[in-house]
């Protein structure tokens, strides 16, 4: 990781989180070993970075296989004109992380990401003199942790984080379950360039809204029933300017330059309100993971 040296110079990526934070593990996944890297507070600031050039590319969490849906995400990329460009999946191991010389007997509490937290229910059911405390990052919570030099604080992260702000790793793979994965998505501007139309191994993400009529969303979907395209994940969020009123995301095998998803995206927009491809990009292989 490179530290940015040149201001007028934009980053490689933004993500949110401090150093060692999940979605940096990720960006370094998508770019490489020396990106310039920007970390975020928020993931709306990571948005904003893109979409005002301080960066040229994102780096969102999706989906998790513990937690679920990263509804915020979800949001803000229907506010944002940007384009989905990668994804990638991460296996998230949770530790149990101190200042070196902490002893388990002496923690009080610990901090991190409500997520993360939730994902470690077992760790504060057998040991309940733990108090659990959200705070807005898993690298964070370890990064303030250090900088506070408290003895009966921990928090919980990854062993990236520890080795990356001097901490001590308490225990290892706390996590309820250990088959626990993110799945992160790229984000960069959109630069009206659509993928190559013989790259047929992709994942396109489409953004629409239904009429309001019965059997609208079966009409929007059949299209891509009748032509084989297979659907990976159906996704409703509500539009808050419009009370019980949904947009629906939808994740299809398939390269939106290239036919039959082509055919079956025009189709759709003959049937729905509204749409907007958000991607075409490379599927993530279930061999992958690990």
């Amino acid at each position: 990781m490179k530290l940015q040296s040149n201001p007028s110079k934009p980053f490689d990526v933004a993500y949110q989180g401090a150093a060692g934070a999940f979605s940096e593990e990720a960006a370094l996944r998508f770019i490489g070993e020396q990106p310039l890297l920007l970390p975020c507070r928020q993931f709306e600031d990571v948005f904003d970075s893109v979409t005002a050039g301080r960066a040229l590319r994102g780096v969102i969490p999706i989906e998790n296989t513990l937690a679920g849906s990263v509804h915020d995400c979800y949001d803000l990329l229907r506010r944002f004109e940007l384009k989905i460009a990668g994804e990638t999946v991460l296996h998230v191991s949770h530790n149990l992380i101190s200042l070196p010389g902490a002893r388990f007997e002496e923690i009080r509490e610990v901090r991190s990401h409500p997520v993360a937290l939730a994902q470690c229910e077992n760790l504060f059911r057998r040991h309940p003199q733990l108090v659990p405390i959200p705070v807005y990052d898993t690298a964070g919570a370890v990064e303030t942790l250090m900088r506070e030099n408290t003895q009966h604080v921990a928090a919980i992260a990854s062993i990236r984080a520890a080795v990356i702000h001097g901490a001590y790793v308490l225990l290892s793979d706390i996590q309820d379950q250990m088959e626990n994965y993110t799945r992160f998505l790229l984000i960069k501007p959109d630069d009206g360039e659509a993928p190559d139309g013989w790259l047929s191994d992709l994942k396109t993400t489409v953004l629409f809204k239904t009429a309001d009529r019965p059997g609208a969303l079966f009409e929007c979907l059949r299209p891509f029933a009748e032509l084989g395209i297979d659907l990976k994940k159906l996704e409703s969020r509500p539009l808050r300017d419009e009370p019980f009123q949904y947009l629906f995301y939808a994740d299809l095998v398939g390269n939106a330059a290239a036919a039959p998803m082509r055919e079956a995206l025009a189709r759709l927009k003959q049937t729905a309100a509204f749409v907007r491809v958000l991607g075409s990009y490379a599927l993530q292989s279930r061999s992958s993971l690990g």
